[in-house]
């Protein structure tokens, strides 16, 4: 017997309010999601995924929300990941999550014909190094990043007078983890990336993130900046293909958009697995998720 429709899962450091600003954003979030399947009629609590005191098989079904340290402790959520995923369901689902999490998805997407930014990737032990890869691919500005990985986790802006300085941190993480080398976006940086959010492959609502002065990270964390944005036709087509294009439609979905360096819609990322999705912005949202779980539990 099922104690819980739904747990909520966060990490350790969100699970009570806060006086931080951003703590509280994700716990306040993450309320407006419980009242929300609260409201569908379903069981439902929010957990640190590593707590060790839950019994899982309680749990009917696991919503991913802000369990924001995963990437950190990768080897640990993994095997967590193979426990909890034999006895209960994921949202969404352990495939879609499994193939999410590895930003080798972008490349599936690409071959379905979403557009991407350019990208090279560098697998496990590559003997090359950056200065080797950039005279390879004939790009002097570029965005170095993990393939599994968030919140701009060992994310670097590299141009051709700077490899030298970042060869160590590069060949440390290659030995162990595999990467990303993309071409530097220039667009990001003057004019900000779209979020839009979508539920059941709808769209809900989106906004506008921008770096702060002399970065390029958009993230919050870093000192950027987020505002509500009405996005164009042709940005909700472009997203709403996008998911289209997964393996499965997701019951929700942030797609990450910009303008290229050639003036095209471009993917920047697709999070399937515990994207911020602004609920603080429009609380309404939560409601979308509450509905599209609801249903998708009774299918």
């Amino acid at each position: 017997m099922k104690h819980y429709d739904v747990v909520v899962l966060t990490d350790h450091r969100y699970l009570n309010d806060s006086d931080d600003p951003y703590k509280h954003n994700v716990f306040f979030e993450d309320q407006l999601v419980v009242e929300a399947l609260k409201r569908e009629g379903l069981k439902t609590t929010r957990k640190a995924w590593d707590d060790k005191d839950f019994d899982w098989s309680l749990a009917n079904a696991l919503l991913f929300r802000s369990t924001w340290d995963y990437f950190d402790r990768f080897a640990t959520f993994e095997i967590w990941l193979n426990k909890v995923s034999k006895t209960c369901r994921l949202i969404n689902s352990e495939a879609l999550l499994r193939w999410n999490i590895d930003k080798h998805y972008l490349a599936d997407l690409h071959e379905k014909g979403i557009h991407i930014p350019e990208t090279h990737y560098i697998e496990i032990g590559t003997n090359s190094n950056l200065k080797q890869l950039h005279e390879k691919l004939g790009w002097q500005h570029t965005v170095l990043k993990p393939r599994i990985s968030g919140a701009a986790r060992h994310t670097y802006q590299l141009t051709l007078d700077t490899l030298n300085q970042h060869e160590g941190v590069f060949q440390t993480l290659i030995a162990k983890e595999a990467m990303l080398l993309q071409a530097f976006q220039t667009h990001i940086v003057t004019k900000g990336e779209l979020s839009l959010m979508l539920f059941g492959g709808q769209f809900s609502h989106a906004v506008l993130k921008k770096a702060k002065a002399g970065d390029f990270r958009v993230q919050d964390d870093f000192g950027g900046t987020v505002e509500s944005y009405k996005p164009t036709p042709e940005e909700i087509n472009f997203t709403e293909d996008a998911v289209k294009a997964c393996p499965e439609l997701p019951i929700y979905a942030r797609v990450d958009i910009f303008e290229d360096n050639y003036g095209k819609i471009a993917l920047s990322e697709l999070e399937l697995i515990e994207p911020e999705l602004w609920f603080r912005e429009h609380p309404e949202a939560s409601d979308l998720l509450a509905k599209a779980i609801k249903s998708t539990l009774k299918a």
